[in-house]
C-alpha cells in the first residue's frame, strides 16, 4: 500500500465511523527491554547502577528499561532526574517501573495503606517519565479461602486505579504466585477491577504449567511483557519458543515492550546480552 493508497484509506475508515484500533488489532508491534530485576545482585550490592543498566541497554540495541525500584537509593528529585537525564541521552524509554504493592488485604486498614504505596510509586513513575507500573495480586491471607483473597485485590485494585486514571499511568497486575499463579484468576481480577488504567504484566515464565494456553489467555490484557529463556509444559521447565510467544502476542494486538527478565543462577553479564540479541532478532523476524 502506498502512502496515498494508505491515507485514502484511513479517511475512508474515519468517515465510515471505524474506530483507528481496528486497523491494528491482530498485528503486533514489538519493543526489546531489559528488566532491571535480571541484576538485582548487582544492584543490591552496588557493583551496578542504575545509570549503568541504562547505558548497557543503549549499547545491547534494546529499545527500554523496565525499572524495578526496589534498589533505589531514595526518590528524591536529583536521584530520579538524573535517571530521566540518562534514559534521555541514551535513547532509552524508563517506561515501567516496578513496586512492591499486593492488592489481596483483608481489613480496609491494609487495603488503605497498599493504595498509599500505589500513590507514593506513580508519584515516582510520574517524575520519571514511566506509563505504566507493575504490581501485584499478592498471596492469600493465613485462614481466608482463594475466592475472599481475589475479592480483596480487586476492591484494593481498583481503588489503586483510581488513583493511577489521575496520573495517566496503566496499572499491570503481575502473574507472580499467590491469587496469581494461573491465567485465569489474573484475568478475573483485571476484568473485575474494570478499569481502561489496568491490565496484566504478563510473565512468560511464571505459569507452573501450560504456559502457552496461559499466555494466550492474558495477552489480551498485557501492558507489559517479561520474556523469560524458560517456559512451563507439564510443571516441567524448557526453552521458550519466542516465535511462539510473539505470535501470541501479535494475535491478539500486543503493542509494546518485551522485557528481559533473566532470573537463573549464570552471571547475567554474560546471558543477559545474549538474551537481547536473541530477542531482537525473534522482533524482526516476526
Amino acid at each position: 500500500m502506498n502512502r496515498r493508497h494508505c491515507l485514502q484509506t484511513f479517511a475512508a475508515a474515519a468517515l465510515a465511523g471505524v474506530p483507528s484500533r481496528a486497523w491494528s488489532e491482530s498485528k503486533g508491534r514489538f519493543h526489546s527491554a531489559i528488566c532491571a530485576y535480571s541484576f538485582r545482585n548487582q544492584l543490591q550490592s552496588g557493583a551496578m547502577t542504575y545509570e549503568q543498566l541504562i547505558h548497557m541497554a543503549a549499547d545491547l540495541g534494546a529499545d527500554g528499561v523496565d525499572l524495578t525500584t526496589y534498589w533505589l537509593k531514595d526518590t528524591s528529585d536529583a536521584t530520579l532526574f538524573a535517571l530521566k537525564r540518562a534514559a534521555y541521552r541514551s535513547g532509552i524509554s524508563l517506561y515501567n517501573i516496578g513496586v512492591r504493592a499486593r492488592m489481596a488485604q483483608p481489613t480496609a486498614e491494609l487495603q488503605a495503606a497498599e493504595v498509599e504505596t500505589v500513590r507514593k510509586w506513580l508519584d515516582v513513575a510520574e517524575r520519571i517519565g514511566a506509563s505504566s507500573m507493575r504490581i501485584f495480586g499478592g498471596a492469600i491471607p493465613k485462614g481466608a479461602t482463594e475466592d475472599q483473597a481475589v475479592a480483596w485485590a480487586v476492591e484494593t485494585l481498583k481503588r489503586a486505579a483510581d488513583e493511577a486514571a489521575k496520573k495517566g499511568i496503566t496499572l499491570g497486575v503481575e502473574d507472580d504466585g499467590g491469587i496469581t499463579t494461573n491465567a485465569d484468576r489474573t484475568v478475573e481480577i483485571v476484568k473485575k477491577a474494570d478499569s481502561p488504567w489496568v491490565g496484566i504484566n504478563l510473565d512468560i515464565g511464571n505459569f507452573p504449567d501450560r504456559g502457552y494456553d496461559q499466555m494466550e489467555m492474558c495477552a489480551p490484557y498485557a501492558t507489559n511483557v517479561h520474556m523469560k529463556a524458560d517456559v512451563h509444559i507439564d510443571h516441567k521447565s524448557q526453552p521458550a519458543d519466542w516465535p511462539r510467544v510473539l505470535k501470541i502476542l501479535g494475535a491478539a494486538g500486543y503493542r509494546g515492550y518485551l522485557s528481559i527478565e533473566y532470573e537463573a543462577n549464570e552471571d547475567p553479564l554474560t546471558v543477559v546480552p545474549k538474551l537481547v540479541a536473541r530477542l531482537r532478532e525473534a522482533i524482526r523476524a516476526a
